[in-house]
C-alpha cells in the first residue's frame, strides 16, 4: 500500500499528463526528486501499460507520488474487481500484459487513488471540473455508478452523443465554472494543436491546463513543474 495518501505542502511538484502506457515518457518525467502528481490514466493504447503502472506504483509506494483516478484506470479496477465491463482491444491488452502479482497491486492502488484534490489555488482531477469540488472531499472509489461529480472527474463534460469517430463527445463549458485566481490541472482530453498542455482562461480569471498531449496515441508525454503548495498562496 503507499505511504503517502496526500501531497506534501513542503515539496516542490511535478504535475505529469495522461501516460496511456508510455513507459519511456513516464520514466523520463519521473526523472525528479519533486513529489510527482499523475492526473490519471495511466494505462492502455500504448506500447507498455503494465511497465508504466508498475513504474508510478512503485513512485507512489515510496512515498514519492500519486496519480489521480482516470477513467481508463477505474474501467481496469472494475475489470480485475469482476465487474461487467467491455473489453476493448486496449483494455484486453493492458489486462493481458498484467501478471498476477502487478494485477493485486494496481486494484489495490487504483480503488485507493483520489477522484480530486484541492491545493492551495488549485485543483488536480483527471476528466473535469466542478465547483462543488472545492468544497465536496474526494469520495471513495465508486460501489457502482459513479455519482455525478465523480462522473465529471473522470469523463469530463459529457453530452450523451458520440462523435464521427464513435467517441463520446465532450464538452469544455465546465471551464467558464473555474472560480477566480484558481487553476484546474487535467488530463483526459487532447485538445492542443502545438503538442504543448493547453491552458484556457474563463471571463472570471479560472484557468483550466490540459495535460494530454497524446501519450501512447501517437502523440508524447507532458509534464509542468510547479513551486511547493505552501509556497502558494491561498
Amino acid at each position: 500500500m503507499p505511504k503517502s495518501a496526500t501531497i506534501p505542502h513542503d515539496r516542490a511538484l511535478r504535475i505529469v499528463g495522461d501516460v496511456h502506457g508510455d513507459r519511456r515518457g513516464l520514466a523520463a518525467a519521473l526523472a525528479t526528486d519533486r513529489f510527482v502528481i499523475q492526473l490519471g490514466d495511466l494505462v492502455d493504447n500504448g506500447p507498455d501499460s503494465a511497465g508504466a503502472l508498475a513504474m508510478m506504483l512503485d513512485r507512489l509506494e515510496a512515498g514519492d507520488g500519486i496519480f489521480m483516478l482516470g477513467n481508463h484506470d477505474y474501467k481496469l479496477a472494475r475489470a480485475l474487481r469482476g465487474d461487467r465491463v467491455v473489453l476493448g482491444p486496449a483494455l484486453a491488452d493492458t489486462l493481458a500484459s498484467l501478471s498476477p502479482a502487478l494485477a493485486e497491486r494496481a486494484y489495490h492502488a487504483i480503488t485507493a487513488a483520489p477522484i480530486w484534490i484541492v491545493g492551495a489555488k488549485c485543483v488536480f482531477v483527471h476528466g473535469g471540473f466542478h465547483p462543488a469540488m472545492i468544497y465536496a472531499p474526494s469520495p471513495a472509489f465508486p460501489a457502482k455508478q459513479p455519482d455525478p461529480l465523480t462522473a465529471r472527474a473522470l469523463y469530463g463534460e459529457t453530452t450523451g452523443r458520440t462523435t464521427g469517430a464513435g467517441r463520446p463527445e465532450r464538452l469544455l463549458r465546465w471551464v467558464e465554472a473555474i472560480p477566480p485566481d484558481i487553476t484546474v490541472y487535467c488530463g483526459h482530453d487532447q485538445r492542443s494543436s502545438d503538442g504543448r498542455p493547453l491552458t484556457l482562461t474563463n471571463r472570471a480569471g479560472g484557468r483550466a491546463v490540459l495535460m494530454d498531449t497524446g501519450a501512447g496515441k501517437g502523440g508524447h508525454l507532458s509534464w509542468i513543474d510547479l513551486p511547493a503548495l505552501n509556497q502558494r498562496q491561498m
